[in-house]
């Protein structure tokens, strides 16, 4: 029986999966927004989910993280960005893209870290002028960041913040299920997803760029190599750690999760 994989549709994920849509191998695939795949894992819908990081704390059991294999950034992410129509300190509502919970969660622990801000929390549409005209700023993550790169607001990148901040990469998702659910070969099917993934960046980027127009195919592709990475490494679980803890100080979860990991090696 296939093992049930819930994927982002998002551009910076598509390295990791674009190999599982010729070759799904073990695995059913089906995609969402990062918050509808947690949400799906969560209920038990998928086995596997490539979910936000924050969820991986907040799931109603324990999970283990397919080793080797995340969507990061080392500075500035590009596509997680706080726009502002006021000074930073005069933020008191500000609009959330609520798409990936755990930019939700970034936004928060840098405004109170660096600015000592709590503001009013409203849920939005991506759209940048109808989040402007109910909020002093508004989050926009992913690909709906690209069709404001031109605009004037003051803005934040979060990636670039995070790491100025900690000295680390920051971690957006991972792929997470239930311990057992998968073995060490379809463990291993999806880190060789990514490694053939991160091999067609350029057609991958092409191919957005036939769907969403706003940029060309070498800004997109300029994305993939220089913001986003799909490298979870000892500086990323250190990131992690260093966000579920700052997550827990500011009562955003429960607890600070163990990390576990699934075995890439048969046994």
């Amino acid at each position: 029986m296939a093992v049930r994989l819930g994927g982002i549709v998002f551009l910076n994920a598509r390295p990791l999966t674009l190999a599982l849509d010729g070759d799904p191998g073990p695995f059913q695939v089906r995609y969402g927004v990062p918050s509808q795949c947690a949400a799906e894992l969560h209920a038990g819908q998928t086995d596997l989910g490539l979910i936000p990081s924050i969820e991986y704390a907040r799931g109603p059991r324990p999970y283990c993280l397919v080793p080797q294999v995340c969507v990061a950034s080392r500075g500035p992410v590009l596509t997680v960005r706080l726009y502002a129509r006021r000074p930073w300190a005069q933020i008191r509502r500000l609009a959330l893209d609520l798409s990936s919970r755990t930019s939700v969660a970034l936004v928060q622990i840098l405004l109170a870290e660096m600015h000592g801000l709590r503001p009013e929390l409203v849920s939005a549409a991506p759209d940048l002028d109808h989040m402007m005209s109910l909020a002093d700023a508004a989050l926009v993550i992913g690909d709906s960041v690209f069709r404001y790169a031109q605009r004037s607001e003051a803005e934040l990148d979060l990636g670039q913040a995070w790491s100025a901040m900690t000295g680390l990469p920051f971690v957006y998702a991972f792929w997470v299920g239930r311990p057992g659910v998968i073995d060490g070969s379809q463990a291993r099917h999806l880190v060789r997803a990514r490694d053939l993934g991160r091999q067609r960046l350029g057609a991958i980027a092409a191919a957005f760029a036939a769907e969403r127009p706003e940029q060309s195919a070498d800004y997109y592709q300029r994305y993939l190599t220089d913001h986003i990475h799909h490298d979870m490494g000892a500086a990323e679980l250190a990131g992690l750690r260093e966000f579920y803890r700052l997550a827990r100080a500011h009562h955003l979860i429960d607890h600070v999760p163990e990390l576990a990991s699934y075995d890439l090696a048969d046994h």
